[in-house]
């Protein structure tokens, strides 16, 4: 009797502690808003899986007015295709399943998953797409939940979400939206005052599949020189040619006035390019500056280190020191000198068909894009 009552005084201890530590999770969220609810959307991509946790207030519908609660990502590079990457995967989309669930207590109905596009241009070039299914069959019956929607988007759906949940009422009908993931690019502008069809840009090349083309160049010779000289050869040649062909065909050039940049390559390049802009999400660039930020990954790479750059900070008191420090290293811990080079020299190739002699577009980096897509896709499918 006594070891069945010490058994239910642990038990009810344990239970009161889980309860205030759940509490506690939900309430260490910075909310701003009065009345609001708080979304979750996890994104299953070609580097790996991402969630953002989204605060929307009441008036979302007309002003996307959100915030940004909280957002993580493990990398798992699921488009290599092997068992292990899938596994890996498949491990990180329950995880962060469960902690938006669990831990945030984010109810089943306000969690949205997700495939990204480039996962599924990829899974078509490799002939993987039957992954993909056998990956969300997977997901559901570890969650145990069957009837869980799983909605794998393709790039033109992408791409308007993307732009309606980024670009801000007032420059929608001038801006042209580029999003360099992973394994694929998608953009595109409303050519008319019309956001249900958006006119699409897209290309094959992200980040990792152009470094991974690099990667296969090697030949034995795994020096950055070689890697980075096979590296330009993969982007003056097929990858260029898509570019300028793509950009071209969108007709985008003459009718953007603007050219945002959004995804891992524009976060990544802002934020060592421009880390004492840390808190904030749009940064203004050149191609100049871009051009020589690219020369000085290959020559310099330890010079954007986290110590190295924090020296630039060191006399300045106005500037939150801790807040810089971690967005450099954060960057440094997802992107490596070798994706660095893949992500600038591709963001590069396509500013330049946008970089004309006679009419010079300005350039925008977007480092909190992630959280675009959810924040229009949950105005597109709830009615709060």
């Amino acid at each position: 009797m006594r070891s069945y009552c010490l058994k239910r005084f642990l038990f009810s201890v344990l239970f009161i502690f889980f309860s205030c530590y759940l509490l506690s999770a939900q309430t260490s969220l910075q909310l701003k808003f009065k009345r609001s609810f708080v979304y979750a959307g996890i994104e299953v991509g070609s580097k790996g899986v991402k969630m953002s946790l989204i605060e929307m207030n009441k008036n979302t519908r007309q002003n996307l007015d959100y915030n940004i609660v909280g957002d993580t990502s493990i990398n798992t590079d699921f488009i290599s295709f092997t068992p292990a990457t899938f596994h890996a995967s498949l491990k990180a989309l329950c995880d962060l399943y469960q902690t938006a669930l669990v831990f945030y207590r984010v109810p089943s109905s306000r969690i949205y998953t997700v495939i990204s596009s480039g996962v599924k241009v990829s899974a078509q070039k490799d002939e993987k797409a039957k992954w993909i299914q056998t990956f969300i069959d997977s997901f559901k019956i570890k969650i145990h939940d069957p009837n869980r929607k799983v909605e794998v988007i393709d790039p033109e759906e992408e791409a308007r979400l993307s732009h309606l949940g980024i670009i801000p009422e007032s420059k929608r009908f001038t801006t042209f939206l580029i999003d360099i993931g992973s394994g694929n690019t998608k953009g595109g502008y409303f050519p008319n005052d019309n956001t249900d069809h958006i006119k699409l840009f897209t290309l094959s090349w992200g980040t990792q599949s152009t470094a991974n083309a690099a990667i296969k160049r090697l030949d034995g010779d795994y020096s950055i020189s070689n890697y980075n000289r096979q590296l330009q050869r993969v982007l003056q040649g097929d990858a260029n040619k898509e570019i300028t062909y793509a950009v071209n065909v969108s007709g985008a050039y003459n009718m953007s006035d603007n050219v945002a940049f959004s995804g891992g390559a524009a976060w990544a390049t802002a934020t060592l390019l421009f880390p004492e802009l840390t808190d904030d999400p749009v940064v203004p660039v050149t191609y100049e500056e871009v051009e020589k930020f690219n020369q000085k990954l290959y020559s310099d790479y330890n010079s954007f280190s986290e110590k190295e750059l924090m020296k630039h900070f060191a006399k300045d008191k106005s500037i939150n020191k801790v807040a810089i420090a971690h967005a450099i290293k954060t960057v440094n811990k997802v992107f490596d000198q070798k994706a660095m080079l893949a992500a600038s020299g591709l963001l590069l190739k396509i500013m330049r068909q946008f970089d004309g002699l006679y009419e010079r577009k300005q350039f925008y980096l977007i480092k909190n894009g992630q959280v675009g897509w959810i924040s229009a896709y949950v105005n597109n499918n709830t009615g709060n």
